[in-house]
């Protein structure tokens, strides 16, 4: 098996596909994540994985995820870098999309103002978050990038896999 070649097969490809206008793409992907709420949400460190079916709230460009806790939290600990999947059921080989992002996770302070707006844009009460035993973990993603992949736009004469940086 040669793994560097299989590692490189998009990047290879991608040298060679037609690209999506930037806006148009980022448009299109916003569509897709708001048209979405549950994420496959992956974390690591020193030879730990995790991958965690989480709801998320998307805001401002940032992803929202409240949690009680787990053990994506011992990835986190040490390795702030993340990854996450948005996918549509498989409907056969020429009707794929999902969305894959990688960014950078933040835990933001419970009950700091940032923390209060996602519990209002939730409608969770704020004396209901209170009275848990512990308050929930609010983990902010910031995305880095996105790997968008969509069989549709082959219609359009335009690579199924679209790459965009932020």
């Amino acid at each position: 098996m040669d793994y560097d070649e299989a590692a490189t097969y998009w990047i290879q490809k991608d040298r060679d596909s037609v690209h999506m206008n930037e806006l148009l793409l980022k448009n299109k992907i916003e569509q897709f994540i708001t048209a979405h709420n549950t994420c496959a949400l992956a974390t690591a460190c020193d030879g730990f994985v995790r991958c965690t079916p989480i709801e998320y709230n998307y805001i401002g460009g940032f992803f929202y995820l409240f949690s009680e806790g787990g053990l994506k939290f011992k990835a986190l600990k040490e390795n702030k870098h993340v990854a996450f999947a948005i996918y549509e059921p498989y409907g056969g080989f020429g009707k794929l999309k999902g969305l894959q992002v990688t960014g950078n996770a933040e835990i933001v302070e419970p009950f700091s103002g940032e923390y209060l707006k996602l519990l209002e844009y939730k409608k969770i009460p704020l004396e209901a978050m209170k009275k848990l035993p512990q308050p929930m973990h609010l983990i902010k993603i910031v995305p880095k990038s996105y790997d968008y992949l969509d069989s549709e736009l082959k219609k359009e004469s335009l690579a199924s896999r679209q790459h965009v940086d932020l």
